[in-house]
């Protein structure tokens, strides 16, 4: 059992250690025993916290999903445009390629929104698992159907309010959301499936046109 007024910390230290675990081993990979190695904590701390491998896996798979936002309403300023808005969602739900391998990973909140970070290839690794298990799994499946409701109508605000103040012309905000995030989560599957664009460039122009499109430039 960990130490009194340790449980926050070490609980977040499981949760990034389980989110490294799936990334280098698949969510069928990790155990109890994995993510304790990761964590450098027995396994009984582990269970501790989570009481079998579902639960640690659902908690891990909302931690990822949160980090998202998280990350997109700290840059989020009430000066900037709708367009600027959603260059701030993408810089985080598509991210531009970057080496940074040998970065930690660390979705808590505990030493501040500025230390949460996952490592490019790690972002990738991890929307596949999850991803991939959640179309046969109700439990995750719910997972992604609340955050992805959440984002849906975030964006939509963001296109409602582009048209408020005359910088976009959206004539349904719901459904430009909803193509939006759709668009995101293809460009995804495509780039860790290594599916390349015709012309060779990073996908995320495609949404990045998609917005253009939206936006009185």
């Amino acid at each position: 059992m960990p130490k009194v007024g340790m449980e926050p910390k070490r609980r977040a230290e499981v949760i990034n250690a389980t989110l490294t675990c799936i990334s280098k081993h698949g969510i069928d990979g990790m155990t109890f025993e994995k993510v304790a190695e990761y964590a450098g904590c027995s396994k009984g701390v582990v269970t501790y916290y989570f009481k079998n491998k579902d639960t640690l896996t659902i908690e891990a798979f909302k931690a990822f999903l949160a980090y998202f936002g998280l990350k997109i309403e700290a840059e989020m300023e009430s000066t900037m445009t709708a367009k600027e808005m959603i260059d701030v969602t993408l810089k985080h739900i598509l991210p531009t390629y970057r080496d940074d391998e040998g970065k930690s990973m660390n979705v808590s909140q505990l030493d501040g929104i500025e230390k949460m970070y996952i490592p490019y290839e790690d972002k990738a690794k991890l929307f596949l698992q999850f991803f991939s298990k959640a179309a046969l799994d109700r439990n995750l499946q719910e997972v992604v159907s609340e955050s992805y409701s959440n984002d849906l109508h975030g964006i939509a605000k963001i296109f409602d309010y582009g048209n408020r103040t005359g910088h976009m012309s959206v004539e349904d905000p719901k459904s430009a959301a909803y193509g939006l995030l759709a668009m995101v989560v293809g460009l995804s599957f495509f780039r860790v499936a290594g599916i390349p664009t015709v012309n060779g460039e990073d996908n995320r122009y495609i949404c990045e046109e998609y917005v253009r499109r939206l936006a009185k430039e």
